[in-house]
Formats: structure tokens, C-alpha cells, sequence
């Protein structure tokens, strides 16, 4: 990283469906405020936008920027975990909940003169993030959630279907899997200690949320060293369905079928399930995760 160096910024023009559409000019000028080159990184697809954030960081840029939801964050994480390169986003997808997570203003302009006012400044903080390893040496960063039960199933659904689009397609894919809900036999290793049980729905949090604000893992903080894990022990279609939107206020956890847990590395196996990580499809089960104390940097205002 060069302190003064170039803000590399990733872009997803067609994050939040589109809706912020135009707004990316607007966003560099107030980055730009910070008195440093902005440098737009050319990334018309997920591959080369990986590629490019991480030629960016190797090429001494003072800090990256995504400019998007948790996909494109996601992406950005791949390329400075582990490094000193000051991290920041600028929420403008569906679902931005590591912005909310890292105390950004939800609003695209807001963030951007709030990262031009830390740039300025040179504050950062850490935060932690999660080291996932699955099969055949697959490695990923992730900074939210990782799904690897009924959510999961949902997304993995909705990934195959081609009609409806937009919000639509993940209700349907919502109704299709409830109405096929049933439990899997999962292995649960917590730091070492095994436990073998039946769940319909399984999360590791390394923060709180996922799905734009459903807070899935209500206790789950960044800065403290640790991974939550929630499981929803099997239930009925009825009360599953009863549950599932307590999750955006995260008093799901009071209910008797759910169970959470607290460990610094969660191992995780079962039959049929690709884990989904900040929304993001990753690799199939078995997974070990691990909570890794200050492996960002994140630009903040307040330092």
C-alpha cells in the first residue's frame, strides 16, 4: 500500500437493480474531495472485477472502494483482507448489510463524503472477518453471514430459475423449498468440540445480518474475535413460517426450537448443501470457518 497512493474503486452499475443508476459520477467527485487520484477499476464481470481490485492493492493503491451491495463488497474483500489497504464501500445494492454493519450512512452520497472525510484524515479501524476453507483447498473471506441451511437451499433454487425476475423469483423459491422444508443431519464442531444434530436452518455470523437487514445472527459483532452460529432445530412448515420474520428484528432467538452458539472456529458438514456467504454461492459442505481478529482495515470518519 502506498499511504497517499490512488482510491481504487470497484463498481457493480447494476447494483440495487439498477436503482442507483447514473449516481457513479457523483460518487467518484466526492471521493475525489479527499485530495487523492480515483482510480474506476474496469470490471465488466465478477471475474474481472476480482482481478482488477487485486492487480489494484498489488500495485500500491491507498485504499478500495466498492461501490455496491454485498456482492460487490464481497469481491472487494477478497482483494485486501490480510492487508493494510483501507477498505470502505459505498452502499448502493439490494442488501448493503456490511455497510450498516461498519456504522456507514445508508445513503450512496452520504458514505462516499464520509470516505472522503476518513481518506483525508487517514482513519481506520479494524474489524474481523471470517476465513472460510471448504473442499479441494477452496478459500473465501466473508465479512456478514454465511447461510448453509434453509436460506441457502433458497438461494440455490432461485440461482436455477429463470422466471420471475427481480424480488419475485426468491418468493416463489421461498414457497417451492417451504413447502419441502425438512431436516438435515448436520456434524457442528465448535473449537474443537463436535455435535451432531437435526436442522432445517443454519448460520455463521461474523456479523449480525444478511438479506438486506435480517438479522439472523442478532448478537454477532465484527470486533470481538468470535463467530455466532444459529440453528433452527426442526419445526413445522406453519411455525417455521411464523418464525422467519422475527429474523429482521433477531428475537427469533427466543424461540425454543433455535439454539446459538459462540466459537472462534466452526466446522460445518452436511449432505446436499452449498454454503451461501455474504449472499454470495461459495462451495459445498463440509466447511471450516474461522474468525480472524483485525483482518481489515476499514476506513472510518471517527477513527
Amino acid at each position: 500500500m502506498t499511504p497517499h497512493g490512488p482510491v481504487a474503486v470497484l463498481a457493480n452499475p447494476t447494483a440495487g437493480r439498477g436503482r442507483h443508476e447514473g449516481l457513479l459520477p457523483a460518487v467518484l467527485d466526492a471521493l475525489g474531495a479527499a485530495g487523492r487520484p480515483v482510480r474506476l477499476l474496469d470490471a465488466p464481470s465478477a471475474a474481472a472485477a476480482a482481478q482488477a481490485a487485486r492487480a489494484a492493492v498489488a500495485e500500491g493503491a491507498g485504499a478500495l472502494v466498492a461501490v455496491g451491495g454485498d456482492g460487490t463488497v464481497h469481491l472487494g474483500l477478497q482483494a485486501v483482507a490480510g492487508t493494510a489497504v483501507p477498505f470502505g464501500t459505498v452502499p448502493a445494492g439490494t442488501g448493503n448489510d456490511f455497510a450498516a454493519e461498519v456504522g456507514l450512512p445508508g445513503e450512496p452520497l452520504a458514505a462516499a463524503r464520509a470516505l472522503a472525510t476518513a481518506l483525508r484524515a487517514g482513519t481506520t479501524r479494524p474489524v474481523d472477518l471470517a476465513d472460510l476453507a471448504g473442499p479441494g483447498g477452496y478459500r473465501r473471506w466473508y465479512g456478514a453471514v454465511l447461510a448453509a441451511g434453509f436460506d441457502a437451499i433458497v438461494n440455490e433454487r432461485a440461482n436455477t430459475m429463470r422466471f420471475p425476475r427481480g424480488p419475485r423469483r426468491y418468493d416463489v423459491a421461498i414457497a417451492l423449498e417451504l413447502a419441502r422444508l425438512r431436516p438435515r443431519r448436520y456434524a457442528l464442531h465448535l473449537d474443537g468440540q463436535r455435535a451432531d444434530l437435526d436442522a432445517v436452518l443454519v448460520a455463521v455470523g461474523n456479523g449480525p445480518c444478511y438479506g438486506g437487514g435480517m438479522r439472523i445472527c442478532p448478537a454477532a459483532d465484527s470486533t470481538d474475535g468470535l463467530l455466532d452460529v444459529v440453528v433452527v432445530r426442526p419445526i413445522s412448515r406453519t411455525t417455521f413460517a411464523r418464525i422467519k420474520p422475527q429474523v429482521y428484528l433477531g428475537t427469533h432467538v427466543n424461540h425454543p426450537a433455535v439454539s446459538t452458539y459462540r466459537a472462534r472456529r466452526v466446522g460445518l458438514a452436511a449432505e446436499g448443501i452449498r454454503a451461501y456467504a455474504d449472499g454470495e454461492r461459495t462451495c459445498p459442505l463440509p466447511v471450516e470457518i474461522t474468525a480472524v481478529p483485525g483482518a481489515l482495515r476499514v476506513l472510518t470518519a471517527t477513527g
